[in-house]
């Protein structure tokens, strides 16, 4: 027997009560921003954007003139589905890097330890390039392998370290033992273990269809970071 599906109409009044307490959120997030860039000294303005049905194009449009995209991580708690499709859209289809920010991270932005997690690919690559404004301001920057089955021509990260110091950057190659389940908790916990400010990744998986693309280590990390992670595709 085929299962049996009854639509329920949603009443108007909840979802003029949902569209309220959005906008009441954006307002709030928009006056915590204006504050803290007022007492940055850091010019500034806030934007609402409203986007109907899921559709991520008018938050990409305001994107594609920006440096850099700060998204918070998903609560698991509170599970918000048009953030994994802003995320995606975000890396995909607006040309800039993305900044993932830890659920409950209330810290200042630190660049004094930088980790940078290194797979020899094209999208690492590109991150690294795109998160270069902030690497040239890092303490120190940290390459790490997590081995994972690739062959490697020469010392891993050797040419990405050389790179780096050539632009006056403090470098240094380290590889992880993937003693844990998955790349994205032996990185989390090496970043615990030394006490890293910021990681920057490339955004990559197994396929090039866009659709399992954010996978493996990616989703991983998007979820489970610990500190913030510069992520660029």
């Amino acid at each position: 027997m085929a299962p049996a599906y009854l639509a329920v109409p949603i009443p108007a009044d909840y979802l003029v009560g949902a569209v309220e307490e959005a906008e009441r959120q954006a307002r709030a997030a928009a006056e915590a921003f204006g504050k803290l860039a007022t007492d940055a000294g850091v010019g500034h303005e806030a934007r609402t954007v409203t986007v109907l049905a899921g559709s991520t194009s008018p938050l990409v449009g305001q994107a594609h003139l920006s440096d850099l995209v700060i998204i918070g991580q998903e609560d698991d708690d509170n599970p918000e589905p048009m953030r994994g499709a802003l995320i995606e859209a975000m890396l995909f289809d607006a040309g800039v890097p993305v900044m993932v920010v830890p659920r409950g991270w209330d810290e200042p932005l630190a660049v004094g330890r930088v980790l940078v997690a290194w797979d020899g690919g094209s999208t690492a690559a590109r991150a690294v390039h795109e998160a270069m404004p902030v690497l040239e301001h890092a303490g120190s920057v940290e390459i790490v392998i997590v081995p994972g089955g690739k062959g490697w021509n020469g010392e891993p990260g050797s040419d990405v370290a050389t790179y780096l110091a050539r632009h006056g950057l403090d470098v240094s190659v380290t590889t992880v033992n993937r003693d844990a389940d998955n790349i994205a908790d032996a990185l989390n916990g090496y970043a615990r273990e030394t006490g890293a400010d910021l990681l920057v990744m490339g955004g990559y998986g197994h396929s090039r269809l866009r659709e399992f693309i954010i996978g493996g280590a990616t989703s991983d990390m998007l979820a489970r970071a610990e500190i913030p992670v510069i992520i660029a595709h």
